[in-house]
Order: structure tokens, then C-alpha cells, then sequence
């Protein structure tokens, strides 16, 4: 293969990453097994692409690689959650910081890294929806080849025969997956957390709002924005707080060094996001702590996800590892 065709062969695989990453953290639920998954994807694709016949597009031929990629992934049986899959709540008076392992918890990830340009705006908004925390969790409650099936079908648009075709089974088979999917879908339905893109006037008002609070460390103000049911995680610790009572208490008591802090805007996850700096006793300015995802419901902050791991989230979201004071 000549140099041209090599470059023009990387340049057409390479047209696809960011879709199979989306494709793949769903699956998965981490960002990083969703990039490693999409890379073996690349590597595998370019290895045989001398030998791709063209029997089924490129697209659909890269699919088929990633998600048997993905299926090999999840053969041991591991699945991500949050920590209200796996606890109850903590009162604030129990509280107790107990971190899990890394391949325990659903992983933020940047849009732009799994939300390709697309103009049609209502897939654009399937395709966020379909990223949002409490969607992926879910979609980790289901087997894998069930979860896979329910990816190429509801959230791709994929016809029943073009999945059938690519995990090798029958219509049939596709659409009673289909159908167990949903099934289990409906029993603890993804909580409603919508927001318009961009912001409509009322979500931007209400994010500038918590930024003034959080940043003042203003409860008052903050507990006027929490949803009575809002909840609170912290990743990799295995605790989760619900209402505005328990998360400011957690938050004037173990979590008081975050007072002074500072937000930078991200987005993750089809939602807004920041990343979050604290005051920096030793080089002054402020450090990098956590990845905050909001999540809005009926005007209100529903969801509030803080994801520790700094040194893994901050270069992943491009952002700096220091804020000056």
C-alpha cells in the first residue's frame, strides 16, 4: 500500500473515533476502557484493512469490531455504577469517607469526546441524553449483549436487521433483546435531568446562581437552588447524600476547605459541568480537587457529582493542573 493510500485509509478509520468512543463508554462506563476499547478497535481495523471486502460499509464494519472489542471487555462480568447503586443514603451524622477501586465507578467523560457534530437537532439531543450519568448507569444494569442491542436500536437508529447482521443472530433474536432491554429499562427509569443546548435563559441563570453560591460558600443561597431530593456523590468515595439539608451540613463540616474555591466551566456528559479548584495552602492560587457534573430537573439542581480523581480527570477535560490566585 502506497504512503497516500496508508494516510487515506488512517484518515477514513480515524473519521469514526469519536462516534465508537461514545459507542463504547456506554458500553462500558468509563472513559478510559471506552478510548483503550476504540483504540484496539483502530488497530485491529487497520491490521485487516487490506482484507475489508466492502460487503457492509466501513462504519458498520468498525462497529462490529468495537463491539466485539466491548463484549470481551465485559466477559468477566464487571459493570460501573454510582454509589446509589450500591448503598443507601448516608445520613449526615453517619458519614463515613470509604473509597473503592477505580473499576468500581461510571467515569465522567468531555462531550467532545464522544458527541460527534451532527445538524439534525433532535438527534443531537438523543445523542446527549443518551451520555447523560443516569442513562449509562442504567444501561449497566443490563447484559452486555442486551446493552449492545439497545445502544445500535434506540440510540443509533440502527434497523433490527442491520444489528442482527452485525452480532450475528436473527431479527427475532435482536427484537426480544429489544425487548427485555426496555423491560428492564422501565423498572427504574434514568431521573429526568434535561437541559436545552446551548443553555435556555432560565438553566444559564440558575447555573450562574450556583456559581456564586458554591464559590461564596453561600448555603443559604445554595440550599434555594438544591431540588428537595437533590443528591449529592463523590467518587471514589462510596457515600451519597440526598437533600439540601444533609449536603450543605457534609459540606460546612468535612467538606468546609472547599470554601474559597473556584469553578472553571466544562461540560460533561451532555451537561454542565466544572472543574473545581481549592485554595492551595502550599503554592498558593488554588489546586485541582474534583470534576463537578450538575444536573438540572424542574428548575432546580438535581444532581450534584463530584469526581475526586485529579490526576486522571483534569488533563482528560484539557484543563489546567493550577489556578492562579
Amino acid at each position: 500500500m502506497s504512503d497516500t493510500a496508508t494516510q487515506a485509509g488512517l484518515d477514513d478509520l480515524e473519521k469514526h473515533r469519536v462516534e465508537l468512543t461514545g459507542y463504547c463508554y456506554r458500553m462500558l462506563g468509563s472513559a478510559f476502557e471506552a478510548e483503550d476499547a476504540v483504540q484496539d478497535t483502530m488497530v485491529r481495523a487497520w491490521r485487516s484493512f487490506a482484507t475489508f471486502e466492502g460487503r457492509s460499509s466501513l462504519r458498520s464494519w468498525l462497529y462490529r469490531i468495537a463491539t466485539n472489542v466491548c463484549l470481551d471487555s465485559l466477559s468477566a462480568g464487571n459493570k460501573r455504577a454510582r454509589p446509589m447503586d450500591l448503598t443507601a443514603a448516608a445520613p449526615l451524622a453517619q458519614v463515613a469517607l470509604n473509597p473503592r477501586p477505580d473499576n468500581v465507578w461510571l467515569e465522567p467523560i468531555p462531550d467532545a469526546r464522544v458527541l460527534p457534530t451532527v445538524h439534525d437537532p433532535a438527534e443531537a439531543a438523543v445523542a446527549r441524553e443518551s451520555v447523560r450519568l443516569a442513562f449509562v448507569a442504567a444501561l449497566q444494569q443490563l447484559p452486555p449483549k442486551q446493552r449492545a442491542v439497545l445502544i445500535l436500536r434506540e440510540v443509533l437508529a440502527w434497523k433490527a436487521q442491520e444489528v442482527a447482521d452485525l452480532l450475528d443472530t436473527s431479527v427475532a433474536s435482536v427484537n426480544s433483546a429489544l425487548q427485555r432491554a426496555r423491560a428492564t429499562l422501565a423498572e427504574a427509569p434514568p431521573a429526568d435531568s434535561a437541559t436545552s443546548d446551548p443553555l435556555d435563559a432560565e438553566q444559564q441563570k440558575l447555573l450562574e446562581r450556583y456559581v456564586a453560591a458554591f464559590e461564596g460558600y453561600d448555603m443559604k443561597a445554595l440550599t434555594a437552588l438544591l431540588a428537595e431530593d437533590a443528591i449529592m456523590t463523590m467518587p471514589p468515595f462510596d457515600l451519597w447524600l440526598r437533600g439540601p439539608e444533609d449536603i450543605t451540613g457534609f459540606m460546612t463540616t468535612i467538606g468546609a476547605s472547599c470554601a474559597g474555591s473556584r469553578l472553571l466551566p466544562v461540560v460533561s456528559n451532555g451537561t454542565p459541568a466544572f472543574a473545581h479548584y481549592k485554595p492551595d495552602p502550599d503554592k498558593g492560587g488554588f489546586a485541582p480537587w474534583a470534576i463537578q457534573v450538575i444536573e438540572f430537573s424542574a428548575g432546580r439542581i438535581a444532581g450534584y457529582h463530584c469526581f475526586l480523581d485529579t490526576q486522571r480527570w483534569f488533563p482528560l477535560f484539557g484543563v489546567p493542573d493550577h489556578l492562579d490566585a
